[in-house]
């Protein structure tokens, strides 16, 4: 699941960087849990709990079967 998270977030990177910002992976548990790193103007973006659930968690749900939820991490 690791790789398929990896690739999936590499389609989500593009609209993160063109705003200034971009996610890193950091790891996914047997429980379906991906943590990320959300970097540059996304880690301190009022918007960024939007954009974590809303976008990437969106993204990676659909893509990766197995994924049940996606957190931040620092």
């Amino acid at each position: 699941m690791k790789e398929q998270v990896k690739v999936a977030l590499e389609q989500v990177r593009p609209f993160l960087q063109r705003d200034g910002g971009d996610v890193e992976f950091v790891d996914c548990d047997e429980n379906g849990v991906v943590k990320v790193k959300l970097k540059g103007a996304c880690g301190n973006c009022p918007g960024a709990l939007y954009t974590l659930k809303n976008g990437i968690e969106r993204v990676l749900k659909q893509q990766v079967p197995g994924v049940t939820e996606v957190v931040r991490v620092d």
